[in-house]
Order: structure tokens, then C-alpha cells, then sequence
């Protein structure tokens, strides 16, 4: 998650947003927020859909490539 972390801190500072503004029209808490940045590697992934649903993003799944 820590690569999914650094993305939404680059978004959310591209918003002018601090933490707690994005927890709080996000509807997450603002600790959860801070976790997520910081790359804590269990998270619930509602409360990463609700970030992204804000910033109008979505996860998807990517197959990688076979590594030859």
C-alpha cells in the first residue's frame, strides 16, 4: 500500500488539502488518512474506495507481465 499511500498524498496536496480536510469530506477518520500516507500496510479498502470515490479515482487489477 505504500505506493497507493504516496499517490493519494500527491493528490491530495494537489487539492490544497490537508489531512484533515480530506479525512473529513472523505468520511474517514483523520488517523486513517495519516496511516494510509505513511504506507501502513493493512488498511480497509472501503476506506480507500471512499478517498479515491472523493478525488473521483477507482482501484482496479492489473495482471502483471510473466517475468522472463
Amino acid at each position: 500500500m505504500n505506493g497507493l499511500g504516496k499517490r493519494i498524498k500527491e493528490i491530495r496536496k494537489g487539492f490544497h488539502l490537508t489531512q484533515r480536510e480530506l479525512a473529513d469530506r472523505a468520511g474517514v477518520g483523520l488517523r486513517f488518512v495519516r496511516e494510509l500516507e505513511q504506507g501502513k500496510e493493512t488498511v480497509r479498502l472501503d476506506k480507500v474506495n471512499k478517498i479515491l470515490q472523493f478525488f473521483n479515482y477507482r482501484l482496479e487489477l492489473v495482471k502483471n507481465e510473466p517475468k522472463i
